[in-house]
């Protein structure tokens, strides 16, 4: 029998959105990087979704942000709260936070959760019908040396999943470039074909193959659960604004509660309430919640 092609599984959403290339990408790389002008989210959207993060930034953490300069204020963490060190085993002082659950705040987060050209890669990797969120978050991130420490915060998502994987994404992740991306600015750090040695980065072999992805504001990283990815440290004053929607098999045990906890009320306020509904997971549930089959009866 002829083994299936690159071209006879890609799905017609790929097809139509002239991502063949991109795909091409995730196979080879782990990870792609499309560019502005073919996610089909307009500049001034990218301008009114990293304002509105700014707005959310300033009401968490109580003091004002700035594209230019940064916080308004300096910012401390206590021991407890420093999550850096877990992936680095480094003490400093994080230049960075996350903004979690982030589509029940605005409905522009919600329309770029189930933007098109995201979702066709997300899922070509995991599966059409088996595809769901699992979080959504935005990281506010600002000058300092630190950053993850001296491992960049290398990891790869799906690492609480047992091994052995197998070759199809168990878990996907894409992360919006609210701002500019280069080396200097903070981007993030990959390992290129680190997805196809199916196991946790090894250290220091990671951080010495690590890379720069480097993309306008507006970009969109796509990126397999299995790649090996972290981020440098924001060398430069101002800020590096970005949103992670990430993606799950239905089978994965999801980061965010969505299912039960999302505000429902807010999914009739995006742009296509149904596919959200679906990748929320609102429909799903567990096959033996009750009994499905006849049972015999004792006849006296």
């Amino acid at each position: 029998m002829e083994r299936p092609t690159l071209e006879t599984r890609l799905s017609s959403e790929v097809q139509e959105l002239g991502l063949e290339d991109f795909v091409l990408q995730l196979e080879v790389d782990g990870l792609c990087v499309v560019p502005p002008e073919k996610t089909g989210v307009q500049p001034e959207t990218i301008k009114g979704i990293r304002d509105q993060l700014l707005v959310e930034a300033e009401q968490i953490v109580g003091c004002g942000f700035h594209l230019e300069e940064g916080p308004d204020t300096p910012l401390t963490m206590s021991a407890d709260e420093n999550v850096f060190a877990v992936f680095s085993g480094d003490q400093g002082e994080p230049t960075q936070f996350l903004v979690q659950q982030l589509c029940a705040r605005d409905r522009l987060f919600r329309d770029l959760a189930i933007n098109p050209t995201g979702l066709a890669l997300i899922r070509h990797m995991i599966g059409r019908n088996a595809t769901r969120f699992s979080s959504h978050n935005a990281f506010i991130k600002w000058q300092g040396e630190f950053g993850y420490g001296r491992n960049l915060g290398l990891h790869c998502d799906q690492m609480a999943v047992p091994r052995p994987w197998g070759r199809n994404a168990l878990t996907a992740n894409t992360n919006w470039c609210l701002t500019d991306y280069t080396r200097e600015d903070g981007a993030m750090a990959y390992v290129p074909g680190s997805h196809r040695r199916m196991e946790p980065p090894r250290f220091p072999e990671a951080v010495e193959l690590a890379v720069p992805i480097e993309a306008p504001a507006g970009s969109l990283i796509v990126f397999h659960g299995a790649t090996w990815h972290g981020a440098f440290p924001r060398m430069t004053p101002g800020m590096r604004l970005s949103i992670a929607n990430y993606f799950r098999h239905y089978m994965i045990l999801p980061q965010d509660d969505i299912k039960n906890l999302f505000p429902q009320d807010l999914v009739d306020d995006c742009s296509d309430p149904g596919l959200f509904k679906l990748l929320a997971g609102f429909a799903d549930e567990f096959p033996y919640t009750q009994q499905t089959e006849r049972i015999p009866r004792f006849v006296s």
